[in-house]
């Protein structure tokens, strides 16, 4: 069942979901009225956001609630307010459940997002340096942001928070009358994941539920996707659902495009399609993957500039550079001007100069040279923000090494 509240500014009254359907679109259509309107369902409604992991954890929730549920999911990351008061029209009275992603690109949107449709549970997975220098260049005003949907939920619903983030302890949970559920990898919390390993194609892991220890499997690599399965299987699990079902949905889970998508190429060549998006923590959790599954290969990094990071931006492309010099990666290929930082802060950290390649503009140029510089037996991360249009260069790989 659901109830909308419906505003204009003559009138605020409640109507069942039914009549808003048919008494919204003939006022619109034929007296050309807009109101705000405000979906609250009563069955589970979850919206997730965060700086990293939104569309991951949404699309392994939705997942394992396939499994017996009918639900609403928003698509892709559609994931702007005005996605949700779309959103807001397509949720129909036999859904059992709805699955959300709320984007946070700046400040108010989380109370905008929760004016078109109430989530009763809420995942925040992390607080990071994603869109810093759009919240003010404070990771303070960033996780203010991100606590709208906090103050703007359901007041008595469930909350679930990353316990091994530490910026999620500036997130504004004082005053939250409703349930709070921890999930991590490092500290302790409700759903901690333990006996993690890399195995063929993707992650192996076990959880307590029900005081019982649960082998887990995701076909995607990385602890920071573990913390997303984490979130999945924490949600549903409070929904009832049970482990074997779980499961079953974090199996049959597909991986997003251009999101650590993993290929086999001929001649021994990996390549990580990590292209959507960038910022300094997962730009990192990137480097661990392919680190990881390159262990017995040469190990290249063709890395697109972290954009929106405001202030931080020198820092945080340093950042990424040290910790490319710390995990002994043999090739560093840059492209964009900010990226360019990540080169110094890797030459900075005591990297070879002679192993690092930048280019400003030239993404030709640059591909010539990968054409040249990439041999059999490699392992390759692409990443970069997506205006950077990294999936151009995992396109020009793909056709010219897949032979």
């Amino acid at each position: 069942m659901f109830i909308l509240k419906k505003v204009s500014h003559h009138c605020s009254f409640l109507i069942n979901y039914t009549d808003y359907v048919s008494s919204f679109n003939k006022e619109q259509n034929q007296r050309g009225l807009i109101y705000m309107s405000q979906v609250i369902p009563t069955v589970p409604t979850i919206a997730i956001t965060g700086s990293a992991g939104k569309t991951t954890t949404k699309e392994m929730l939705a997942s394992i609630l396939q499994t017996k549920w009918k639900i609403f999911k928003s698509k892709e990351n559609k994931n702007f307010q005005k996605n949700t008061q779309k959103h807001a029209r397509m949720i129909k009275p036999w859904h059992q459940g709805v699955v959300l992603e709320f984007g946070m690109g700046e400040a108010n949107t989380g109370k905008m997002h929760c004016s078109h449709i109430q989530p009763n549970i809420a995942v925040i997975t992390n607080v990071g340096s994603a869109h810093y220098g759009v919240f003010g260049n404070s990771i303070k005003l960033t996780a203010k942001a991100k606590s709208e949907l906090i103050k703007y939920m359901k007041p008595e619903g469930i909350l679930y928070i990353n316990n091994d983030d530490n910026n999620s302890k500036l997130l504004q949970i004082k005053g939250f009358k409703g349930e709070i559920f921890t999930v991590s990898i490092k500290n302790k919390s409700d759903y901690q994941a333990v006996n993690i390993k890399y195995v063929d194609q993707g992650m192996t892991f076990q959880v307590k539920l029900d005081d019982q220890l649960e082998d887990f499997f995701i076909p995607t690599f990385g602890y920071h996707n573990v913390i997303n399965a984490l979130f999945a299987i924490g949600v549903s699990h409070h929904q009832k659902f049970s482990p074997s079902e779980i499961k079953v949905g974090l199996k049959n889970y597909e991986v997003p495009v251009r999101r650590l998508n993993h290929y086999e190429l001929p001649n021994g060549l990996v390549i990580l399609d990590d292209s959507y998006s960038a910022n300094p923590e997962a730009t990192k959790a990137a480097i661990d993957v392919l680190v990881e599954l390159g262990k017995i290969k040469k190990k290249l990094v063709i890395l697109g500039s972290m954009l929106e990071l405001g202030e931080y931006s020198i820092e945080g492309h340093k950042e990424v550079g040290k910790y490319l010099a710390q995990n002994k990666v043999d090739k560093i290929v840059i492209i964009g001007k900010e990226a360019r930082w990540i080169g110094k802060g890797a030459v900075e950290a005591g990297y070879p100069p002679s192993r690092i390649l930048l280019f400003t503009k030239s993404r030709n140029k640059m591909h010539l040279y990968l054409q040249k510089l990439i041999k059999p037996n490699m392992a390759i991360l692409v990443k970069g923000s997506k205006l950077m249009q990294m999936n151009k260069t995992l396109n020009y790989l793909l056709k010219n090494f897949s032979k």
